[in-house]
């Protein structure tokens, strides 16, 4: 079985075959940087960080583009985001968006996410921008209004491909602020004219102004990526008039198909109910982080599909915490157990395991990166070594190693929910050394027969959610 995506364009699974043979070029629309990280972005990101993990996973070559929004995204008042945060904190525009992309930086690099191999701003690439523009103008898709720059939906017949919406339906208003000096309702800035208090402004040949929202993302994908890419992923809810627009104006200015197969992430609630600062129900990834552990938040998330909604509850992430406990658990018993192994080649039953759990592995994410089926994998893995280990007594080194190669490569290096060493988020080789530090001194008490000081580090250890095994080759720890 090889590769296939669900691609919203032709809203059907298709089989993925890159432009170049062995290379895969993505874009993914990136954050408009004007406040802290929410979880609806840990969603979109993480979902993104595995297709591209599982897209090397496979040898392929990615390229991999994120872009940061930091000028032209603007509110249904036609007031831009970054201006608001500024005016509201008494900051400078680009000090709003430096301190807010750097945050959005360290909350995924908590969350294990990979950063992308280029992640340009839209303010970097203004002179881009505007070159896209001229050429729209000169093509007649695109018209100056006093300074201004719109383009004209009518001139390319294809717009409302992606999000099925038809041109002759929109009704004036309908999620596009109607001015008098554009010809269509629908027609959408390319650039817009700064007033004298506007602070982000760029000269023009149209005058000063700054870009639209839109635009960015496609001078940005071209100049990059090329006229045409392999993968454009993002954010349902930005699926009009977001990406709309890129596809409009990238095919009318470049003639050619802008991307081959467009990912889109479903969309996230708190507690069923829609995120959202009036309501006070925002959960930045901070304070995620805060409650609970990053590989957590990430079986979370991978607990469904990524184009599919979710709702984000206590129950459901204490849920995907206990899953990953199981998971996380079977993997220190491997690495406690490979620490005194004797040497020895894998065993046949070994191997047969894990080659059956790596086929179905990729069998699941072949199928548009189906991770909730990759973790049913992991999880009868989980199930499987723990019966070797456990019934099969004394494992060999090498049977040892293979299962934690198997990990470290299914749900660690795709998945990126079993760390690695004490890089990791996690700190998970300190984790171990301390509770193997309290269990040499529970050994060393009860060596001793000081048995109540054993009991109590037994019994601190279960409070912390530690359980101690006590077997005939030594003691164990696992999550409980």
């Amino acid at each position: 079985m090889s590769l296939k995506i669900y691609n919203v364009l032709s809203r059907q699974k298709e089989e993925f075959v890159p432009l170049t043979p062995g290379r895969v070029n993505m874009y993914v629309c990136g954050p408009t940087v004007y406040d802290y990280s929410h979880i609806g972005h840990g969603k979109t990101y993480v979902s993104f960080d595995v297709v591209v993990r599982y897209l090397r996973f496979l040898g392929y070559d990615v390229l991999y583009v994120q872009n940061i929004t930091d000028v032209g995204h603007m509110l249904d008042t036609g007031e831009d985001r970054i201006l608001k945060k500024a005016r509201q904190t008494s900051a400078l525009p680009m000090q709003v968006a430096e301190a807010y992309a750097r945050d959005y930086f360290e909350d995924m690099d908590a969350l294990g996410v990979r950063r992308p191999d280029i992640s340009p701003r839209a303010s970097g690439h203004i002179t881009e921008q505007i070159a896209m523009i001229e050429h729209l103008i000169a093509e007649e898709h695109a018209y100056v209004n006093d300074g201004s720059v719109y383009f004209s939906v009518v001139s390319y017949p294809e717009y409302g491909k992606l999000s099925g919406r038809i041109v002759e339906e929109q009704e004036e208003g309908a999620r596009v602020t109607v001015r008098e000096d554009k010809r269509h309702p629908a027609d959408f800035a390319l650039w817009k004219k700064a007033e004298p208090e506007h602070i982000l402004r760029w000269p023009s040949p149209w005058g000063d102004g700054f870009p639209g929202w839109h635009i960015e993302c496609s001078a940005m994908a071209a100049k990059y990526l090329g006229d045409t890419f392999d993968i454009h992923g993002g954010g349902i809810d930005n699926i009009f008039p977001h990406n709309e627009c890129e596809i409009a104006q990238s095919e009318a200015a470049h003639g050619a198909t802008y991307a081959r197969y467009w990912m889109l992430t479903g969309s996230l609630t708190l507690e069923r109910v829609k995120m959202s600062k009036s309501l006070g129900n925002t959960l930045t990834v901070k304070d995620a982080l805060a409650r609970w552990r990053p590989e957590a938040i990430r079986t979370f998330i991978l607990s469904g599909q990524y184009s599919n909604p979710v709702d984000f509850s206590e129950g459901a992430i204490e849920a995907a915490y206990k899953g990953w406990q199981r998971i996380w658990g079977a993997v220190t018993l491997t690495r406690d157990q490979l620490r005194q192994a004797e040497a020895g080649e894998i065993s046949a039953e070994a191997a047969k395991i894990l080659a059956d759990a790596r086929a179905q592995f990729i069998e699941r994410m072949d199928d548009d990166f189906n991770t909730p089926g990759a973790l049913a994998v992991l999880q009868d893995l989980t199930r499987a070594v723990n019966g070797l280990i456990n019934e099969g007594g004394p494992q060999t080194r090498g049977t040892l190693a293979a299962i934690d190669a198997t990990f470290r490569e299914l749900g660690g290096e795709v998945l990126g929910i079993v760390p690695e060493g004490a890089e990791s988020g996690a700190n998970a080789e300190r984790e171990d050394g301390l509770v193997r530090l309290l269990i040499d001194l529970r050994k060393q008490a009860r060596d001793n027969k000081e048995w109540a000081t054993a009991d109590i580090i037994r019994n601190r250890l279960k409070e912390l959610g530690v359980v101690l095994e006590d077997r005939v080759d030594g003691t164990i720890w696992k999550l409980g």
